[in-house]
């Protein structure tokens, strides 16, 4: 079993996700499921066969974040020494070398990565090239949309 690494804040997410799917949305199918049961012939009733599919999804889920905390390795960097270095978890301020523009990523794991949030999935091309680099190293990355070179202007271990 390969451990994943995740963030704390990404492990308590996907636990508030499970509680909330167990305790909360599961009773509404099931609800739903026997709501659509009292209408009679199952064979063409569109709502109990949403309900099932509904079920499916949700209990699939479930046992998709079950397997996720299992294999859990959670890295809390806010308890290691910052020594400017860039790691799993840490949020990495940089500049666009090219465009000048200033962005900031925090590197984390698969489950977590949402590049609207700016969070960065560390096996991305981004988070693979700026994995192991220092603060104020200049760093050029290959990605889909071409080659970028930044500066790493800071590393915060938050």
């Amino acid at each position: 079993m390969n451990k994943e690494p995740i963030t704390l804040n990404g492990l308590n997410k996907l636990k508030e996700e499970l509680v909330y799917l167990k305790e909360k949305k599961r009773p509404e199918i099931v609800n739903a499921i026997a709501e659509a049961r009292s209408h009679g012939d199952l064979k063409e009733n569109a709502e109990y066969h949403a309900a099932k599919e509904e079920q499916s999804y949700n209990e699939g889920r479930i046992t998709e974040i079950n397997d996720i905390i299992a294999r859990a390795n959670v890295i809390d960097v806010t308890k290691l020494n910052n020594d400017g270095k860039v790691i799993f978890g840490s949020t990495v301020f940089l500049e666009n070398l090219d465009s000048g523009e200033k962005i900031n990523y925090k590197i984390v794991g698969k489950d977590e990565a949402d590049l609207k949030n700016k969070l960065i999935f560390f096996q991305s091309p981004i988070g693979k090239g700026l994995i192991g680099k220092n603060k104020n190293d200049l760093v050029e990355i290959s990605t889909p949309a071409g080659i970028k070179n930044f500066e790493i202007k800071d590393v915060k271990y938050i």
